[in-house]
């Protein structure tokens, strides 16, 4: 009877550790850190259309600490099963001016990006379905922001890299 006891104690002693670490394994990955798998052309070239890894932080969302030029994994407005990866352009206050037809900058159209939302938009216009179809993004949808990548170059090796933020200071900006 001893012998169960000692086997039951040492059993519970180590279902206590496994659920703590599974605890602190879903914080860090709800409010702190996660990776994402990221396919599609929409963000080409800065993203590959094969897929890469993006690791995401859940923080600078919350702070407020997101501007024009970062990366995003954002919950898509139209079906919130799934998520996007698309760079914000605009934030609350900034005049956007935009053309649902990127292959005619003639035919464009300008507004204001309302308070709590921001302008998101793929790098490659052609084929990104962005804030020209669904409109200002509320801030509420921002999961976090991409800071780094992972791409598989070849069979061999892996390559790490941070993301870049690029300026659009020359497409859609006023």
């Amino acid at each position: 009877m001893r012998q169960w006891r000692i086997i039951a104690k040492e059993a519970m002693t180590r279902a206590s550790i496994i659920g703590k670490f599974l605890c602190l394994l879903h914080v860090t990955d709800a409010y702190v850190l996660s990776s994402n798998h990221v396919l599609g052309p929409s963000m080409l070239p800065t993203l590959n259309i094969t897929g890469d890894v993006v690791l995401v932080e859940h923080l600078s969302h919350r702070l407020g600490k997101l501007g024009s030029g970062d990366l995003v994994l954002v919950r898509s407005p139209l079906d919130p099963k799934k998520t996007l990866t698309k760079r914000i352009v605009a934030m609350e206050g900034d005049k956007v001016t935009f053309s649902l037809d990127s292959t005619r900058s003639h035919n464009s159209r300008s507004l204001v990006v309302p308070k709590g939302h921001v302008w998101i938009q793929g790098d490659n216009l052609y084929v990104s379905r962005d804030s020209r179809h669904f409109g200002p993004l509320p801030y509420g949808l921002i999961e976090g922001k991409v800071f780094m990548r992972v791409s598989n170059v070849n069979a061999n090796s892996i390559a790490f890299g941070f993301v870049p933020q690029n300026e659009f200071n020359h497409i859609y900006w006023n």
